[in-house]
């Protein structure tokens, strides 16, 4: 599976298995992100496109905010929320 993060100077797809946690995900980027998980901001590819624009996704309520518990889906785009 493959999830997004996307900024202000780049957008970057990252490879995960499949069935992996919004925390083990996390942990692909830094090790620091998986330990200090907090929450998930989620959007789907489909609908981040449709929107045009992160903030277009959140007005439109598409964006989700998910836990520890979450599993990855194929093509989320994802802002990690943690402490450290």
């Amino acid at each position: 599976a493959t999830f997004l993060t996307a900024g202000p100077k780049e957008a970057r797809a990252w490879t995960i298995r499949a069935g992996a946690t919004a925390p083990e995900a996390a942990g692909v980027i830094h090790t620091d992100f998986e330990r200090g998980f907090i929450k998930a901001e989620v959007i789907s590819y489909d609908d981040l496109i449709a929107a045009g624009s992160v903030a277009a996704a959140r007005s439109a309520g598409k964006a989700r905010i998910e836990g520890r518990d979450y599993v990855m889906q194929d093509g989320d785009v994802v802002e990690f929320r943690f402490s450290g």
